[in-house]
């Protein structure tokens, strides 16, 4: 391993404390009474100080400013940065002035983290500080942190290289707080969204993440090996045959925060690996599902972000409820000026050719009517808006239209242009779901690696009959990115796929 010049130092450094009997590691407990932001919120000076007389609290070093016998450094913990003051003589009580004059001074550096002992103060500048008493060396840092400099309150030569942020996500939340606090934002949306399930009496579950059969959506799977079995397997593309299941089995409302994995392309808003939420509930239908949506939303905005209304770029989107509603026929001859409700496979295909869409010989009819949504409509919709009354053939999984005869009961939520969440009156009527899935093997047979499977175990499910149900898909990490005000997918995961490092 090729080692730059800082590190070189720093491992000396560490050799330097071993030699002088100090820990750089120490496996002892280290008490903490106080975070930073507590200290920061609660301390009012000498109305309150004794009540902080004797704190305690560690993190790493981010600056250093020295006085010679004295010094101001800041910390940072799980909760924020304070500042320390550091004297010479309150560390050092005695002759031996080595605490300071050599480890102190010259073997810690920025990126170490310290445990310190000491009382509250407020320095001539009106910063809450802590005076230090006693101080211990918790963890050596070998590796220098990235700078960013701040002046007046405000930092510049903030680190932004996507390539080191999403690569070396841990630096990257050491020295941007800010990407804390997005994350913070995306636990605080998951955390409402399950009380709000919760309090629908929903059961929360788990479904296999390996299956046989990779069912439940239109996409290209990533197939692995099962060694003991000697079969391949598929990691799951999304968990709805199974949640299904589950409905089947006499669970009336069932929930799952899924890991699915899509072996597809990558950009801003496409991960090969993402997180959906589903939920599947016996006896309701898209309508409710569509109520039900825009509630739930609505909370999740105000508990993220105490408003409803919020900037996503520069746009304003409101999340109060109701959401516009209109078809998806509608939509297209809204954008497009075209009526594509009676049209054969093949009129679409010209049509498609007309507007400069790109098909393929393999594409149906239900992935050309998709292609030419999401090319000439989905990105209008910035508000909340629900696409409604699907084709049949683009929805698989959905039961019939009880009125509109050739449609399906299934929305699509967009909100900034992008799908956020997919939904149905489920189809749970056997015969129709077999007939259904025979279609898609017959656009497998000609090249779509989209299509899906025939899975025989879910079509025996339904045979033991599953009651009139609504199901749903939330993309969980879309949704984190316009909680968060987000551009990137990148940015509201903590470990994005990247390529191998070179």
């Amino acid at each position: 391993m090729q080692l730059s010049e800082q590190e070189i130092i720093r491992r000396e450094k560490l050799q330097e404390l071993n030699k002088l009997g100090i820990e750089a590691y120490p496996a002892a407990l280290f008490p903490i009474t106080h975070s930073s932001v507590f200290i920061k919120e609660h301390f009012r000076g000498d109305e309150n100080a004794a009540d902080f007389a004797d704190i305690s609290l560690a993190g790493r070093i981010m600056s250093v400013r020295d006085m010679g016998k004295a010094n101001f450094c800041v910390i940072q913990d799980g909760a924020g940065r304070i500042q320390l003051y550091i004297k010479r003589d309150d560390i050092c009580t005695g002759d031996d002035k080595t605490l300071y004059d050599t480890v102190w001074k010259k073997l810690i550096d920025i990126g170490d983290f310290i445990g310190i002992k000491g009382y509250v103060f407020t320095t001539k500048t009106g910063e809450t500080s802590i005076h230090v008493k006693e101080l211990t060396l918790l963890s050596k840092a070998l590796r220098p942190l990235p700078i960013v400099k701040e002046k007046d309150g405000e930092a510049f030569d903030e680190v932004t290289d996507p390539e080191f942020r999403y690569r070396q996500r841990y630096a990257d939340l050491i020295v941007n707080p800010g990407v804390k606090e997005t994350f913070i934002k995306r636990t605080k949306m998951t955390n409402c969204i399950r009380e709000y399930l919760n309090q629908l009496n929903a059961l929360e579950v788990e479904t296999p993440v390996l299956q046989s059969i990779p069912g439940g959506a239109a996409a290209r799977p990533f197939i692995t090996h099962h060694n003991a079995l000697d079969m391949p397997l598929y990691l799951r593309i999304a968990n709805e045959l199974y949640l299904k299941r589950l409905i089947v089995g006499g669970f009336d409302f069932v929930y799952e925060f899924s890991r699915n994995f899509r072996n597809e392309g990558m950009d801003r808003t496409h991960n090969p690996e993402f997180t959906i939420l589903e939920f599947y509930v016996a006896y309701k239908d898209y309508f409710w599902m569509m109520e039900t949506t825009e509630q739930m939303l609505e909370q999740v905005a105000l508990a993220t972000n105490g408003q409803t209304k919020l900037n996503v770029g520069d746009r304003e989107i409101e999340f109060k409820a109701p959401y516009k509603r209109i078809s998806i026929y509608d939509a297209i001859k809204e954008h497009t000026g075209i009526d594509v409700s009676e049209m054969t496979e093949e009129e679409i295909r010209n049509t498609c050719k007309t507007l400069h869409i790109h098909t393929e010989p393999s594409m149906g009819r239900a992935k050309m009517l998709d292609e030419l949504f999401g090319e000439k409509c989905e990105g209008n919709y910035i508000q909340p808006t629900f696409i409604i009354d699907y084709p049949i053939e683009m929805s698989p999984l959905t039961k019939k239209h009880r009125s509109k005869p050739g449609l399906v009961e299934r929305f699509e939520l967009i909100v900034n242009g992008k799908e956020l969440a997919n939904a149905y009156s489920e189809l749970n009527d056997p015969i129709d779901q077999r007939e259904r899935f025979e279609e898609q093997a017959k656009l497998m047979e000609r090249g779509d690696d989209e299509a899906m499977f025939v899975d025989q175990d879910f079509l025996r499910a339904l045979e033991y009959g599953m009651p009139p149900c609504s199901g749903i898909g939330f993309g969980i990490d879309r949704l984190a990115m316009l909680m968060t005000n987000q551009v990137s997918i990148q940015d509201v995961l903590f470990f994005p796929q990247m390529r191998m490092e070179k």
